[in-house]
């Protein structure tokens, strides 16, 4: 599949509340349907960042990834952002999710946790960070506090093209998806590390942000924002304002760029993570 229909859905967040939470965000995705393949909420969309909240965290097969399941079977698309997870032995996850139609759920539990604010007493790091395949693009999903460490995120040179072989996708990822609850004083850093990410690993970039004040009085402004592989920003939700913003991405001018503009071929080589 050549063009890939993805949205923007910003929006504020409603504390600790996962029903009203679900019950907005199913309204705004509503509409999606037949005009987008892939939806990106912002980070902790059913709670907000909050780290006394994890109380409210659920099972892989708890409430909220079954209705994110059951929206993306109705609507036909695919859902991303993340939310708060546990696992049997009580360990609790900021954990990332990319929910395709009739598909197995992909998780991708954050791996850099915000120490500032205390994540890190609180959770439990993630350790990997799956390549996603989706209607023939391959897909990578960070979390917010993630977006500041490239080395994590490296996309890598497969193994037939660093040893000089020109078949095949030379890269790991065509879109890297990152779903953030990133404050309103550091706006300048979220914009300028997505568009970094996008340059520096010849791909699309698509960071949603959430709006509005938190239950810290943490404010948060959006800009949510998709560059493609030139840091050209190719949509973009105005900052304070609910938006649902869908642009097309075409892979075949990303291979082109690539193939045009081969800079991959000098990258380092690094260990596979």
């Amino acid at each position: 599949m050549d063009e890939i229909r993805v949205s923007i859905v910003q929006s504020a967040l409603v504390w600790e509340d996962k029903a009203a939470n679900l019950r907005h965000f199913y309204e705004l995705l509503k509409p999606l349907r037949g005009q987008a393949d892939i939806a990106v909420l912002p980070e902790t969309f059913t709670t907000g960042f909050s780290a006394t909240a994890c109380e409210l965290a659920e099972t892989n097969d708890g409430y909220t990834v079954k209705s994110i399941q059951a929206w993306a079977d109705e609507l036909d698309l695919a859902i991303a952002g993340s939310f708060l997870a546990k696992n049997a032995v009580g360990e609790v996850f900021n954990r990332g999710f990319f929910i395709a139609p009739h598909a197995t759920p992909v998780f991708v539990d954050k791996r850099h946790l915000f120490r500032i604010g205390g994540e890190n007493k609180l959770l439990t790091a993630g350790a990997s960070c799956p390549i996603i395949a989706y209607k023939g693009w391959n897909i990578r999903l960070i979390v917010c506090y993630d977006l500041r460490f490239p080395v994590w995120m490296r996309n890598r040179v497969a193994g037939e093209y660093a040893a000089g072989e020109h078949t095949g996708s030379p890269l790991q990822y065509d879109l890297l998806i990152c779903t953030a609850n990133w404050p309103h004083t550091r706006d300048y850093i979220w914009t300028t590390l997505l568009q970094a990410r996008a340059i520096e690993n010849w791909c699309y970039v698509c960071g949603v942000n959430r709006i509005g004040e938190d239950g810290n009085g943490v404010a948060h402004a959006g800009n949510s924002t998709l560059f493609d592989f030139w840091g050209k920003a190719r949509a973009y939700a105005e900052a304070n304002r609910e938006a649902v913003i869908t642009t097309n991405l075409s892979k075949q001018l990303l291979l082109n760029f690539r193939e045009k503009f081969a800079m991959w071929r000098d990258a380092d080589v690094l260990p596979a993570l």
